[in-house]
């Protein structure tokens, strides 16, 4: 089954802000070191970081017009900031990759959800 990793970062510390600054640098190398590991496991597929939230485009036909809107639609706390995917036997192995992202444990959280294979 492949599953997509879903990273709402919530409170979670990145790079380039005052909170990723406040961070030790073995607590930096940590999470970096995390990632690489991450990277590295068999059926892991790397992401890219997005920016947050309030860099967004809504878009929303209606009526044959298309919409736009700055920003995201609704109001959010925890902004998905990233994703990956993770291809596993079942949803326990996505669990354990999912526990291993930082964000998990830094503030924000991991949204695991099935692909639709056709």
């Amino acid at each position: 089954m492949k599953y997509m990793l879903l990273i709402h970062q919530g409170t979670t510390p990145l790079p380039g802000t005052e909170a990723w600054d406040a961070l030790s640098p073995a607590e930096q190398g940590a999470v970096y070191s995390a990632y690489q590991a991450l990277n590295e496991t068999p059926g892991f597929t790397s992401g890219v970081q997005m920016q947050g939230p309030d860099a967004a485009t809504t878009v929303r036909v209606q009526d044959g017009r298309t919409l736009t809107t700055d920003g995201p639609f609704v109001e959010i706390k925890e902004a998905i900031g990233g994703y990956c995917f993770f291809e596993a036997d079942d949803l326990d192995a996505a669990i354990e990759i999912a526990a291993r992202i930082p964000a998990a444990s830094m503030g924000g959280a991991v949204e695991i959800r099935p692909i639709v294979e056709r």
